[in-house]
């Protein structure tokens, strides 16, 4: 009898350290100081029930850009929820359209040519690349002109590792954590958008283009290095940077204050929310003048992170 009464306290005693050891659920600050690590700029902001993490994200990440995205995703999988771009949402009808308005969207309208929106020195300049490259550019739209130089000449995204969504969008489904994506802008609207679109409208984004590829190559691996660096406003002066924000969509005026203000909604909608979330917003759409981050800290937003004013 005394044995039998002996081995219920032995169990008992030997599960007690057992259940001693097994980890507590991570901190806030545990789970931040993991995705710092990852080496992507990023700002908290704490709330009554938990924090936000904002993760800066640049597009086409240079290989040769020293970040950890694994202890990003280690960071997710501790999170209690994720925000993310969303996706256009294109119809069947969607791809007639493209089919039939084909001609606006990669030509000038009417049978202009460039020299017809461009003055003496910028046509000179377009002139010049055009020798360089052995390209025809006097048709195509400024916007078609301004990707070539950039995709095709400049070639800014060969040999990039994935994006910070990519990242995290993976790393979520594996953790089954939740993702919540902002409205998905419908793709009548963004086709209707571009289509109309002035080419003159479109001169700054051409003009951008052309001074990224006037810049070369060099200017591909020193954005990925000053982003690694969380030098925030050398990264939005970077002339690649600065010509894919200057093109389409974001330099569409109603487009781009509408995408600024759905990520400003979800942002906030989330701080009231229990735990951890991590929204990964564009780098140029959270740090330009007016733009996420200045919005936020405009309603009331204690902000940490790197500076992304400038000096």
């Amino acid at each position: 009898m005394m044995r039998k009464a002996l081995l219920p306290l032995l169990l008992a005693n030997i599960a007690a350290p057992l259940a001693a050891q097994d980890p507590a659920p991570p901190s806030e600050n545990a789970i931040l100081v993991t995705a710092q690590r990852s080496g992507a700029p990023m700002w908290t902001i704490d709330t009554d029930t938990g924090a936000i993490i904002l993760v800066g994200e640049i597009r086409e990440v240079p290989e040769a850009t020293p970040w950890r995205p694994d202890r990003l995703e280690e960071a997710v999988g501790e999170s209690q929820r994720v925000i993310l771009r969303s996706r256009p949402k294109f119809s069947p009808g969607d791809f007639f359209r493209v089919m039939f308005r084909a001609g606006r969207f990669l030509k000038l309208p009417d049978k202009t040519v460039a020299g017809d929106y461009l003055d003496e020195a910028q046509r000179a300049r377009l002139a010049a690349l055009e020798e360089k490259y052995d390209k025809d550019y006097d048709r195509s739209s400024f916007l078609i002109t301004a990707f070539n130089l950039l995709a095709r000449q400049l070639d800014f995204d060969d040999d990039t590792l994935d994006d910070a969504t990519e990242v995290v969008e993976e790393a979520a489904e594996d953790a089954d954590v939740e993702i919540i994506r902002p409205p998905r802008f419908r793709g009548e609207d963004l086709l209707d958008s571009l289509s109309e679109a002035d080419p003159r409208t479109q001169i700054p984004c051409l003009e951008a283009a052309m001074t990224a590829a006037e810049a070369g190559p060099a200017i591909i691996e020193a954005r990925g290095n000053a982003w690694r660096r969380f030098d925030i406003p050398a990264t939005m002066e970077n002339p690649l940077e600065v010509a894919l924000g200057s093109c389409w969509p974001w330099a569409d005026p109603e487009l781009g204050e509408e995408i600024r203000g759905i990520w400003v909604d979800e942002i906030t909608q989330a701080m009231g929310a229990d735990g951890v979330t991590v929204a990964v917003v564009p780098l140029r759409v959270l740090a330009e003048p007016d733009g996420v981050l200045d919005m936020l800290e405009s309603d009331g937003a204690v902000i940490m992170g790197p500076d992304w004013r400038g000096r």
